[in-house]
């Protein structure tokens, strides 16, 4: 039996309530641990940006490049 089936089980064993409360907890943990993925993804960009690897770019170019990229996925550094 895998660790999801296990952990499934024993969560049947708890009562309505203490399940209701459980799915909520996860959905906050998830919520946060999004949260903090975000933050670092913007830190990196940021540093990324500021050290000249990343140029600023309209819409419109950022859109024509990610079709490019799209049309090229072999193409690196499109």
């Amino acid at each position: 039996m895998n660790k999801l089936d296990q952990v499934l089980e024993e969560v049947m064993e708890l009562s309505l309530e203490q399940q209701e409360i459980l799915v909520q907890v996860i959905k906050n943990r998830i919520k946060e641990s999004r949260r903090e993925q975000i933050a670092l993804d913007v830190k990196i960009s940021l540093a990324e940006f500021e050290s000249g690897k990343l140029k600023i770019q309209t819409a419109s170019e950022a859109i024509q490049e990610l079709r490019e990229y799209m049309d090229n996925p072999e193409l690196e550094d499109v």
